[in-house]
């Protein structure tokens, strides 16, 4: 996870110069009254559609590859709320390799060792699953990170009064402990916080 990542995704800009005399300009074409639109600012997104921009780019990697956990991340200038975050991270796993690799979709970068799409991190010996972290198939994970967040601030909602403006982090991992992939949301830190578990298959609150 400390390995420093790199931007795969590039980006394209075409420029069209138009030329004209006496006569009226062309119509502008999609494309260029597209081109000529400001760019719309960067905003936090859903863990769903950011995983599987990862997961697309890591099928290259290994074809047989499962997820071991996805988890909310910030960057400067995007406020994460709601279930959506600047950026999501994933640590993907094959059991044919034995090898684990950390993919990243931000939404933006933070000027220092994360771009802008996707960022990979190198290769690591991934040893298999454990009790305390095992991997999962995409069909597991069916409810996405803003429903899951939505759903734990039922039983948070009392805590949360009194805490306004708490940050949530979001996990989604599996355990041995749990029939499948579980979403972990915790308000504040483990010291001073509240954390609730949403299955991520059902989306259903799972007691402690």
């Amino acid at each position: 996870m400390g390995t420093k990542v790199f931007l795969l995704a590039t980006t394209v800009a075409a420029a069209i110069v138009l030329t004209g005399c006496s006569s009226a300009p062309p119509p502008a074409t999609k494309a260029e009254t597209k081109a000529a639109e400001p760019a719309k600012p960067a905003v936090a997104v859903a863990a769903r559609s950011a995983y599987f921009e990862m997961y697309k780019a890591a099928r290259a990697w290994a074809p047989d590859l499962l997820a071991l956990t996805l988890k909310s991340g910030e960057v400067p200038s995007i406020k994460n709320e709601g279930g959506h975050a600047g950026v999501w991270v994933a640590v993907f796993v094959s059991p044919s390799r034995k090898e684990a690799r950390t993919f990243s979709y931000a939404v933006a970068g933070n000027g220092a060792d994360l771009s802008k799409g996707i960022n990979v991190s190198d290769k690591q010996t991934w040893g298999g699953a454990t009790p305390a972290a095992k991997a999962f198939a995409n069909g597991e994970f069916s409810i996405d990170s803003d429903i899951a967040y939505k759903t734990a601030t039922g039983p948070a909602g009392g805590w949360l009064k009194t805490h306004p403006g708490a940050k949530a982090t979001m996990l989604l991992g599996n355990s041995s402990r749990f029939p499948g992939p579980v979403w972990y949301i915790m308000w504040g830190s483990s010291k001073d916080g509240y954390a609730v578990y949403v299955n991520a298959t059902t989306g259903d609150v799972i007691n402690k």
